[in-house]
């Protein structure tokens, strides 16, 4: 796979942990998300951490389609969406042309991470759900017991 990359100019600068993301897209005008095949076929609607990621880096996202089951961003407006090599292209100079776009983008992006997606908002969604398992009846531990035997 390297190899491939190689010959077709990519340069594969190794894996990086994931607290220094942030630092990584701060170097450069846009990303590009490829999801795994794994989150495509298997979990489909449900991102990687990836477009979160780059996105509330403030750095433009360009990424493979997806299917985002919750409406949790917008294509179109907070990231862009390539179907294939032609539109990547595309994307990718009108990005490191357009720093009107890019703006216009990134600001819609962080503004909808912080409206949605922060980590507050996943606290109080923790918190919902424990405040509901709260309120379901409760089996009695001797019946756990004894369900678990039979």
């Amino acid at each position: 796979m390297l190899s491939l990359l190689d010959h077709s100019g990519v340069h594969y600068g190794g894996w990086i942990a994931n607290f220094r993301a942030p630092e990584v897209y701060a170097n450069f005008q846009f990303t590009v998300h490829v999801p795994r095949r794994y989150y495509v076929d298997r979990l489909p609607g449900i991102p990687t951490i990836r477009p979160f990621e780059a996105m509330a880096c403030g750095i433009p996202l360009i990424s493979s389609p997806w299917e985002d089951s919750e409406g949790l961003f917008r294509a179109g407006a907070d990231y862009l969406v390539a179907d294939n090599p032609t539109v990547m292209r595309h994307h990718m100079r009108t990005l490191l042309n357009d720093n009107g776009l890019v703006k216009e983008m990134t600001d819609k992006a962080l503004a909808r991470i912080r409206r949605y997606h922060t980590c507050g908002h996943r606290v109080a969604q923790l918190l919902d759900i424990v405040a509901q398992l709260k309120q379901l009846p409760q089996i009695p531990s001797t019946a756990k017991a004894s369900e678990a035997a039979a």
